[in-house]
């Protein structure tokens, strides 16, 4: 099961971030990634904090034949097609799609994710890894990932930490939680 997390805070050609994540949704599943469940949206605050308008953030449960790389290949064409820049780390942007977890692969070895993991929170502003890291090192810190993916897989369990998406949502503080409105 592949995991993924949409987010959008910049209209595009006229559309809110809603419509755009609606309209993305339908493009995936055009294009060949089998949707199995997909949570409902929701509004969190811009990260970091004052550096933008809210999001709309939202997750989706698919089933994936191909490889993780050719997911991630998808996954950027599809925000290219929605006129993602990359300019700017954890910047403003028009589209978001981040492959979350694929099963219960960790890639690309456990020694690369460690790593990724454990970078202090000023090394991630300014670096960006090479490669896909799966699962996603920072899903279990992000309650605008985790609130919604207990939407669409609340028993998915993580291959290195053994704690399911539910667990791992409810570790957060509350109002971290609370600051992942249900539209």
């Amino acid at each position: 099961m592949a995991l993924i997390a949409l987010g959008a805070n910049l209209p595009l050609h006229g559309k809110s971030p809603k419509q755009t994540l609606d309209a993305a949704i339908l493009r995936l599943s055009e294009s060949g990634l089998a949707i199995r469940a997909r949570s409902r949206f929701y509004e969190t605050a811009c990260f970091p904090p004052g550096a933008g308008p809210d999001y709309v953030n939202a997750a989706l449960a698919a089933t994936w034949e191909g490889s993780a790389g050719d997911l991630l290949a998808l996954l950027h064409e599809v925000e290219a097609e929605f006129a993602r820049a990359r300019a700017v780390r954890w910047g403003m942007r028009t589209l978001d799609l981040d492959l979350i977890a694929l099963g219960d692969r960790v890639l690309p070895d456990l020694a690369t994710w460690t790593r990724w993991q454990g970078l202090p929170l000023a090394a991630q502003m300014r670096q960006a890894p090479d490669r896909l890291i799966l699962p996603h090192p920072r899903m279990q810190e992000r309650a605008f990932v985790l609130v919604p993916l207990c939407d669409v897989a609340p028993d998915w369990r993580h291959p290195v930490l053994g704690r399911t998406v539910l667990a791992m949502a409810a570790a957060r503080p509350e109002d971290e939680r609370a600051g992942v409105k249900a539209l």
